[in-house]
């Protein structure tokens, strides 16, 4: 794939957390979260738009020609949008916490994506990678106006397998943990999110590195949430790190909720306020449980000098995420004491994600 389609891929993401509609393979889409009167009727000047949502999302509405949702990635749905699902009504469609407000939806009609499924799986893949709601309006892309578009190869190559980052900047940064610390801000080929390692002490590379790597999350990290373990596992990362005779790496990363970004991880946790697990959260949502993109961190160890690490976790995706880009990986328990707002958090990601807690 040329460099020109790879921008084009971003170019695109970027457009549609704008509001703006592009173009995508065979289709023109426009954000349903992001919609309003005026865009969808630009979109529409042809054709009525249909709702293209994840399988995940369709699974919840039970549409009873899908994939069981327990199928990794399946393939994205076409619903048609008669005349009484307005924009309103199809954006409940979209968007799981409007529910309970509207629990009687349909009767709904799909149709078969025969020529346009590599273009509904990459209008989803642009819209995650933007951090909107994964569900688009759509229109045949000949004669609409967008803003820009791209092929459907350079929207699912986002982000790459193979993370490339580059160091933007070091500078001493001591910590109220860790004063011996050194911050390396990264910045990534794909226009995305700076990333952090935070380096304690002067790790030898050439040993076990014990680190960590910590999604951020503002809630927990900044504003003290009790609803996750998110705070206290960050601060005792930091202070385990400095009280090793070795030192090691904490990795900082933008990747909020499990990579389904902040405002839907809000979104998820209205819906945890309803009664959902973190899971079935993620899921009725569209997303999959685990969104993140650990060729990230393979990178960001690369650049370090690190291949071997010591990793501070009871999560077995990041151990297998590393291990999978070549990495020597042993694992060091890292687990905090419930408290009465997150003892269901802490039980569903043992009890429904692996975690060895």
């Amino acid at each position: 794939m040329s460099i020109a389609a790879h921008y084009l891929g971003e170019a695109a993401s970027d457009a549609l957390r704008r509001g703006r509609a592009v173009g995508v393979g065979s289709l023109a889409i426009l954000s349903a979260e992001l919609a309003d009167a005026d865009t969808l009727a630009a979109l529409e000047t042809r054709s009525r738009a249909g709702l293209i949502i994840t399988a995940r999302r369709a699974a919840v509405l039970n549409l009873a020609n899908q994939i069981a949702a327990a199928a990794p990635d399946p393939e994205p749905v076409w619903v048609d949008r008669p005349d009484w699902l307005d924009l309103a009504g199809s954006r409940a469609v979209a968007d799981p916490v409007l529910d309970l407000a509207t629990p009687f939806k349909g009767p709904f009609r799909t149709r078969a994506l025969d020529g346009d499924a590599a273009s509904a799986r990459a209008a989803i893949a642009l819209v995650k990678h933007a951090g909107l709601i994964p569900a688009v309006y759509a229109v045949p892309l000949a004669g609409a106006d967008v803003a820009v578009s791209c092929p459907s190869e350079a929207a699912l190559a986002l982000p790459a397998f193979v993370a490339r980052v580059r160091i933007s900047s070091r500078a001493r940064l001591p910590l109220a943990s860790a004063e011996d610390t050194q911050v390396v801000a990264f910045r990534p080929d794909d226009g995305g999110p700076e990333h952090l390692a935070l380096v304690i002490g002067n790790p030898d590379v050439n040993q076990p590195v014990l680190a960590r790597l910590h999604s951020s999350c503002l809630t927990g990290d900044v504003l003290g949430s009790l609803k996750c373990d998110c705070g206290p596992q960050l601060h005792a990362a930091l202070a385990a790190i400095a009280q090793n005779p070795g030192g090691g790496i904490l990795l900082y990363l933008q990747q909020e909720g499990r990579g389904i970004g902040l405002l839907n991880k809000l979104r998820a946790y209205a819906l945890q306020d309803q009664g959902w697990d973190t899971v079935d959260a993620n899921t009725r949502l569209g997303f999959e449980p685990d969104e993140r993109d650990f060729s990230l961190a393979a990178a960001m160890f690369k650049a370090l000098g690190v291949s071997n690490v010591a990793l501070m976790t009871n999560n077995p995706l990041k151990v297998e995420g590393l291990a999978a880009h070549g990495f020597t990986v042993s694992r060091v328990a890292h687990d905090m004491p419930p408290n009465p707002h997150n003892a269901a958090y802490l039980a569903t990601k043992r009890d429904r994600q692996g975690h060895m807690l």
